[in-house]
């Protein structure tokens, strides 16, 4: 069995990936990651699907909690 993959929501931030995990796309094309990458939660990367930081700069807010 391979290693537990983890999705961190961070407040007011992007996805946090870590693992052993395959990123694909519709057409069914891989991604080039590492054991630990962010994914776009606010839309507005300039390297979507992947985080670029420019959350901090838009201001984006959500902060989810479990129930």
């Amino acid at each position: 069995m391979g290693e537990k993959v983890v999705i961190k929501v961070n407040d007011n931030g992007s996805y946090r990936i870590t693992g052993d995990v395959e990123l694909v796309d519709a057409a069914g094309n891989l991604f080039e990651t590492k054991k630990s990458f962010s994914l776009c939660r606010c839309g507005h990367s300039e390297n979507k699907p992947f985080c670029d930081g420019t959350h901090r700069k838009i201001g984006f807010e959500s902060a989810p909690r479990a129930k």
